[in-house]
Parts: C-alpha cells; sequence; structure tokens
C-alpha cells in the first residue's frame, strides 16, 4: 500500500539530527515539521527569512503575517530569528543547510532533478531550488513514485528542463525509499505492504535491487 503524505513526512523526519539546521520545500516537504522527534534540537530555515519554523499552527495560534516560502501560515520556536531573504539565501548558498528536503517532478540515474517546470502550465518561476540543489550536499527528494496519469518520475534521464544536475543521492517516494549509486537506483526500503515487483514496474530508470529489501519503519 502506497504511503500516505503524512507516513513519507515521518519517514523523512528519521533522518534529521539533533542541532540540525533544516530547509524544508514546498508541498510534502512542508509536513515534515510536524514530526520532529520529541526532544530533538532542529531549526528549521525558510527562504523568505525565517530560521526556527515550527509546526502549522492551530486556530488559535494563526498569524497571517507568520508564513514559509510557500505562503503557508506557521508557527515559530522559542529563540527563532526574522531577517531578510538575501540574508535566508546567504545562508543556502555559503552551504550552512544541514539537510535540504525537496518535493520533484522528476529525477533521474544521474542525480538530476527537474521540479520548477512543467510545459503547457503557469510558470511563476523556479523561487530558491536552484540556489538549495547548489548550495547543500545533504538533499532528500520526496515525492509520489509516478505521476498522476501512471508515468514513473524515477527515469533514465529527466525530460523536463532541470532545476540541478547531479546533485541528487537520496529520494523517498510513497513506494520506497531510493539511493542513487553509480548511475542507478539502489532500492533502500520499501513501503508496508508494497512488492519489490511493483517497484521495479514503476521505476522507469535503471534499478538494483538487493538480495533482502525490509519494509520501512517510521520508528
Amino acid at each position: 500500500m502506497a504511503l500516505t503524505r503524512e507516513q513519507m513526512a515521518r519517514r523523512v523526519a528519521l533522518e534529521l539530527q539533533d542541532g540540525f539546521y533544516v530547509n524544508l520545500g514546498i508541498g510534502i516537504p512542508t509536513l515534515v515539521a510536524n514530526y520532529i522527534p520529541d526532544g530533538m534540537q532542529v531549526m528549521l530555515q525558510s527562504e523568505n527569512g525565517l530560521l526556527g519554523m515550527g509546526r502549522f499552527p492551530t486556530e488559535d495560534e494563526l498569524d497571517a503575517d507568520m508564513i514559509n516560502a510557500g505562503k503557508q501560515t506557521v508557527t515559530a520556536v522559542p529563540g527563532a530569528s526574522i531577517f531578510s531573504s538575501a540574508e535566508s539565501f546567504a545562508m543556502i548558498r555559503g552551504g550552512h543547510i544541514d539537510l535540504t528536503v525537496l518535493g520533484a517532478f522528476e529525477v533521474d540515474v544521474q542525480g538530476n532533478i527537474a521540479s520548477w517546470m512543467v510545459p503547457g502550465k503557469l510558470i511563476k518561476g523556479m523561487g530558491g531550488s536552484m540556489d538549495l540543489v547548489a548550495g547543500a550536499e545533504n538533499i532528500i527528494v520526496t515525492m509520489t513514485h509516478c505521476s498522476k496519469d501512471g508515468q514513473s518520475k524515477l527515469l533514465p534521464e529527466c525530460t523536463l528542463p532541470l532545476t540541478g544536475a547531479g546533485c541528487i543521492r537520496r529520494v523517498l517516494t510513497d513506494l520506497a525509499y531510493l539511493e542513487i549509486i553509480d548511475g542507478a537506483f539502489h532500492l533502500k526500503e520499501r513501503a508496508p505492504g508494497v512488492t519489490v515487483e511493483e517497484i521495479a514496474e514503476k521505476t522507469a530508470g535503471k534499478l538494483v535491487i538487493p538480495d533482502h529489501v525490509p519494509e520501512m519503519s517510521f520508528a
């Protein structure tokens, strides 16, 4: 059974470490803020100028002026800082972010990512994605394994305009957790109830399957 968006966020949250500065992209990545393990100190950074972003607010906590880069309302943790987007991008470009979590339309076996443009649709611009993939070494892409029309998003070569080249090493989809090594997707974990055969069928790029593929854990 494919993972829900919330389960994907919970699995990504397991990659967090105490003291990390983390940037969460638009979409599924924003949900990771709700699953930071208890007792762990993580500072979430947003491109629009917030360091110390908290979980999504309850109705009582709602502040229309406190938003993330995707214009969603958020909270701030004790010790948070608010500053200009120029300073925010200086952090990103200077390599001061420990982990970046991004969504994507396509990822290929060379670690290329396409995440900003779909032909025929309204384009708002690349946003901060180009800076994030260029300035961060530790990136996790989280996305659905296939598009809405059933086409694989894990490809031999990206077909859409690239956001960055050779920068992605880890991908978490609703079906599997994979690492990109030597021009291939290496299957590391599978979603509970999802078979290796289904993952292989829905992965267009070269897939390396070990003898044993454990089911994903969320604890």
